[in-house]
């Protein structure tokens, strides 16, 4: 609200038709089936979304609330004095545009309007629809909000009887709870114990799944359960049509709405598949499925169908639709665009029909299709309820005495000022008879009696199908009485046209057991497939053998087979890989050994104790090497080696590093006036020595883990493999010796940190900083990956850190010096070193 108006955000493109009236009611219809977003760039304002593909029994549906409008508006005896309008809007089966729709109508469309109005009666009282489950939970929950009845013509998902999360939601079709109840009582009168269940994957095929398999157990079992996919995946449809095939189940209880279905039955057609269909209210009665290419394979089908209505006069007002110029009936002008196959607009005829321009005078009674055809009124016969229970309602609003009302005080709702939740109070007690005979009233929960047709698939002479109605169930009948049929009608699709038998499972194929189903009047037993490393070879089988330790269940689950053996190989890729790094490391540190063994003389290589400089060069060698003890199939001298090995030679490494770092720190120190003693301390005695003892606490650290808790070799046999490891023995004596090398390295890191900012000339430091940054950051990445890595992963984990770390400390200490040695040979003077001569520039 700015400046006192009411001001709308946004303008939705939204195509539908209306009709000015005292009172307006909203309506949302599917007759669009396919709408096209624009793709959102997050840069831009988005483009409307447009919707195509027009669908003449939605529009039809549509056409009956405003048939039903004007035949109330002609009625002197409902809502006198009191003309109804309509706001119908196609919701192109998408919940976005549905969304858009059923705000626009509770809103309005108005850009603006006085602040006078905005908390007066809103541009409808309540709407007829959304047709779809998702949508009307989705809608209803922000209707609710503001108590605004929504009365839906085909949005039977039980889940929304819950009064306490859709307190004004209502329906003119029964709930899937009585549907599934309707099921339940064809299966009994045939004797059908022993089912199979398909749904489709949304709010209507799962809800109903789930009270199905409730009721069932009363009596009978689920032979198998399917949920369809949402993205018409063959592979899947493949897998479930295989299900099928096995099953010993005769009989198939589809709940699912046409565009789900489609695909199987395509596949049902193609692999040549007859069973007995148990159809929903969904697919019923839709031609899709009523086609000669169809026929061999769903003759015979029994479904649950809404209830057939007739009205009176419905068809003349199809055939007297015409087109106008007003652009808030849209609809209308699509409709007559599709039927004619022309355009209104001469520069769209020309690209789209030809150049066939649509003249609104064109007639309607030569056309024959789904939009005139009123012998099946189904849904539109719900539109119709909805409508004249919403209008029974306002009749008795306006028609309150008082002091008599309903509402505070006793007071009646102001004729000028109605709002949406006085009307709701009317709508749940409303109770009228249609002009066709059948009784409309809403239970506490919203719903409507449950009364469905019982429908056949027929093979007919000519070579077509058709659903005929061969009986009723009526829900409001006594026990014995609500289900009504005529068996001589039925057509069956089996030699004998006779029922057919589908009785409980008394055999598992190999692979799978029985699980009985306790407490049914009958022996019932679910096939379930044996879990893996499982076999059952029998079908009286009922229970799954687990294969000895070292076998694993066959792909079919019927026998065992021996299972793979796994470890790092010198024959696979990852195993060879690894050899060659290391191999190449090893040769690489010989190099630079050599190297360094022939430039012995020169200052670079003598600087900060040469000795250490070849110890580092041997010890690196003895890291590559190492990592070859963790390749191959685990022997008890490799699993007691290759951390023996490893740990040693990596602290021989690094406490050579630290020691040649505190020798960087002690030259500095003695350059200095303050501490020219500092290097007595470190000479090549103490620095052997210094070396020598951190070396010897690792091989001490070795010994005591070898000799209390020695590494061993073990085949893990838990997984499908059999995985040869190396059993550390203990973890305590591991984690000391990965720590020890860890300290010796955060020290060195230290150090070197801190002595990074000497004289350039003579600092080796920033050099072993890098390195013991390397050094640190793999071991520390190390820990994570090693631990959730499996089998023979586990020995590839360490060789790779084994492998980073030493070529991180060859290339960060060494590769400097080889440039200098190599490359710069003119900069390997002892004045250079010292800094006596400037660096050319």
């Amino acid at each position: 609200i700015a400046g006192g108006v009411c001001k709308l955000r946004e303008q939705f493109r939204i195509v539908g038709m209306q009709r000015e009236g005292d009172i307006v009611l909203g309506g949302l219809f599917e007759i669009n089936l396919l709408s096209v977003f624009p793709e959102l760039s997050f840069r831009t304002k988005p483009e409307q979304p447009w919707c195509h593909k027009f669908d003449v029994e939605g529009f039809q549906a549509a056409q009956t609330m405003a048939f039903a409008i004007e035949e109330i508006n002609r009625n002197p005896n409902l809502l006198p004095n009191v003309t109804l309008g309509y706001r119908i809007y196609d919701n192109c089966v998408k919940l976005g545009v549905a969304f858009r729709a059923a705000t626009s109508l509770i809103s309005g469309t108005e850009s603006s309007v006085s602040s006078l109005n905005c908390s007066g009666t809103p541009p409808v009282l309540a709407i007829v629809g959304d047709p779809l489950t998702t949508h009307s939970i989705a809608i209803s929950s922000v209707l609710s909000l503001f108590r605004v009845p929504m009365v839906s013509f085909f949005a039977t998902c039980s889940c929304m009887s819950d009064r306490r999360r859709y307190p004004s939601f209502f329906r003119t079709i029964p709930s899937d709870a009585f549907q599934v109840r309707a099921m339940m009582q064809i299966l009994k009168h045939f004797g059908w114990t022993w089912v199979g269940l398909i749904v489709s994957n949304d709010d209507y095929g799962l809800n109903a799944a789930q009270s199905f398999h409730q009721d069932i157990s009363e009596f009978g079992c689920v032979a198998f359960y399917e949920i369809l996919p949402k993205d018409n995946d063959i592979t899947e449809i493949r897998r479930i049509m295989g299900v099928i095939q096995r099953s010993t189940s005769n009989v198939v209880v589809v709940f699912s709405t046409a565009s789900y279905l489609l695909p199987l039955m395509d596949e049902v057609a193609q692999q040549n598949v007859t069973r007995q269909w148990i159809a929903s209210e969904a697919w019923s009665t839709s031609p899709m499925f009523l086609t000669p290419r169809l026929l061999p394979f769903l003759k015979g089908t029994l479904g649950i169908a809404i209830r057939r209505g007739e009205i009176e006069g419905l068809r003349e007002f199809l055939l007297s639709l015409q087109p106008d110029n007003d652009p808030n009936n849209g609809l209308v002008r699509e409709f007559w665009e599709d039927m004619f196959d022309c355009r209104f607009k001469a520069e769209e005829a020309e690209i789209q029909t030809e150049g066939r321009v649509c003249t609104g005078n064109e007639d309607l009674t030569a056309t024959d299709n789904a939009y005139s055809d009123v012998s099946e009124l189904r849904p539109s016969y719900n539109v119709y309820k909805a409508v004249y229970a919403l209008a029974h309602a306002l009749h008795n609003l306006l028609n309150c005495v008082p002091g008599q009302g309903p509402f505070t005080g006793h007071n009646c709702a102001s004729h000028h000022d109605i709002q949406p939740w006085q009307l709701l109070h009317y709508l749940q007690n409303v109770n009228f008879t249609t002009t066709f005979g059948d009784q409309v009233s809403f239970d506490e929960n919203g719903d409507a009696l449950a009364i469905y047709d019982i429908m056949n698939f027929h093979a007919m002479p000519d070579g077509t199908m058709r659903a005929r109605t061969v009986g009723v169930i009526d829900e409001s009948q006594p026990s014995d009485k609500v289900l009504s049929l005529d068996e001589e009608k039925i057509f069956w699709n089996f030699k004998s046209n006779s029922p057919p038998q589908s009785v409980c499972s008394d055999s598992c194929s190999p692979g799978t057991r029985k699980a009985t189903k306790k407490g049914l009047p009958i022996c019932c037993f679910d096939c379930i497939p044996c879990a893996d490393g499982e076999i059952s070879s029998a079908a009286d089988s009922v229970e799954c053998f687990t294969c000895p330790e070292e076998f694993w269940s066959s792909a079919e689950k019927d026998h065992c087979v021996p299972k793979d053996v796994e470890f790092l190989s010198y024959e696979d890729a990852l195993g060879i890989s690894l050899t060659a790094i290391s191999l190449l490391g090893a040769c690489a540190c010989a190099g630079v050994l050599a190297v360094f063994a022939h430039h012995r003389h020169t200052p670079v290589v003598r600087a900060n104790n040469s000795e250490l400089s070849f110890l580092i060069l041997m010890s690196l060698k003895l890291c590559f090497l190492c990592a070859l003890l963790f390749i191959g199939q685990p022997r008890l001298w490799t699993c007691q080696l290759r951390h023996a090995v490893f740990g040693i030679s990596f602290v021989l490494c690094v406490s050579s590093i630290l020691v040649k770092t505190m020798v960087v720190v002690a030259v500095f120190k003695a350059s200095q006036p303050e501490g020219q003693g500092a290097m007595k301390w470190f000479g090549a005695p103490q620095q052997r020595g210094t070396v020598l003892i951190l070396t010897a606490l690792q091989v001490a650290i070795c010994t005591i883990w070898l000799t209390t808790a020695s590494p061993v070799p073990f085949k893990n046999t838990q997984s499908s493999k059999i995985v040869f490891e190396c059993a550390v023995g203990s973890m305590a004596g591991f984690a000391t010796l990965l720590g020890y090398i860890g300290l010796l390295a955060a020290v060195s890191f230290l150090l070197a940190f801190l002595a990074r900012n000497l004289p350039d000339n003579f600092n080796e430091a920033k050099f072993i900083t890098f390195s013991m940054l390397i050094f640190c950051a793999v071991w520390i990445a190390f820990i994570p990956v090693y631990v959730s890595s499996p089998g023979k992963y586990a020995d590839a984990v360490e060789i790779f850190a084994i492998l980073a770390s030493s070529f991180g400390l060859l290339i960060s200490i060494f590769a400097p010096k080889c440039y200098i040695i190599l490359l710069h040979p003119e900069r390997n003077t002892k004045k250079a070193i010292m800094g006596r001569i400037p660096a050319k520039k």
